[in-house]
């Protein structure tokens, strides 16, 4: 499948998409707290895409069921929110989400912790996120997709976690999930060229210990085979002639 390259007036609906994926992002995150449940998260979620007059791209997607992904402690990603999983102080919860805006997706995962949390897991997360923006610093027009792959690689290798490989990053559009795909582990090709146009979710999930995942028997929820905690960061970029934008900070 071919790397679709956006026109001007696709750049602009992705910005959209993706300025108010943001904003769910933003309200999500000022609202988790101890006591508060996975479905109480979801059912929020769901609510802010649908008032921006916008549609949840996960919900249903494959048959996944719910609109926001909700992976807490161990779990990767895609874990499935429920009334019975009520937030503890101490733990981490990986929110990730995307929305449709005039067909066009946008995706983005944040990991926060619930109240007061270790300073290991608080590490787990900031590594997490600086490791997309290592790679992102390779994101430009002329550069090799994986030139991304290997930046986040070198930068998370320094810290002894394990890079998930299992799971990558992807590119988006008028489709959640477009080439290419975005491996978070370093590779020995360069793979494809980047150009100006192209629209990419960079997604690190970085492990406190082994790379190895499990999935569990609701056929979703992505698990740590050790048992450790798990982070992620994603955003949705934009390649330009200069500097890559990140159309989902907030």
């Amino acid at each position: 499948m071919a790397i679709t390259i956006k026109s001007a007036r696709e750049i602009e609906l992705m910005k959209e998409s993706c300025r108010l994926l943001a904003i769910v992002h933003k309200e999500l995150e000022e609202a988790i707290k101890p006591g508060m449940t996975t479905m109480d998260i979801d059912i929020m979620g769901d609510k802010l895409i649908r008032k921006l007059g916008c549609v949840p791209n996960f919900k249903n997607y494959q048959g996944y069921p719910a609109s926001i992904c909700t992976s807490v402690n161990n779990e990767v990603v895609h874990g499935i929110p429920n009334k019975q999983r009520v937030l503890k102080e101490g733990d981490i919860i990986s929110l990730d989400a995307g929305l449709i805006y005039k067909g066009y997706h946008s995706d983005a995962a944040r990991t926060h912790g619930v109240g007061k949390i270790s300073a290991e897991a608080q590490k787990l997360i900031e590594v997490t996120r600086q490791s997309f923006f290592e790679g992102v610093k390779m994101a430009k027009a002329g550069g090799h997709l994986h030139d991304i792959s290997n930046a986040i690689d070198a930068y998370v290798s320094k810290f002894g976690y394990g890079i998930v490989r299992d799971l990558i990053g992807h590119g988006i559009g008028t489709s959640l999930h477009e080439a290419p795909e975005i491996p978070n582990f370093a590779q020995k090709r360069k793979g494809p060229k980047l150009a100006a146009g192209m629209t990419l979710a960079v997604e690190p999930m970085i492990n406190m210990g082994r790379a190895d995942v499990e999935w569990l028997d609701d056929g979703w929820t992505v698990v740590t085979a050790d048992g450790s905690l798990s982070a992620h960061y994603e955003n949705t970029i934009l390649i330009t002639d200069g500097e890559p934008e990140i159309l989902t900070l907030y």
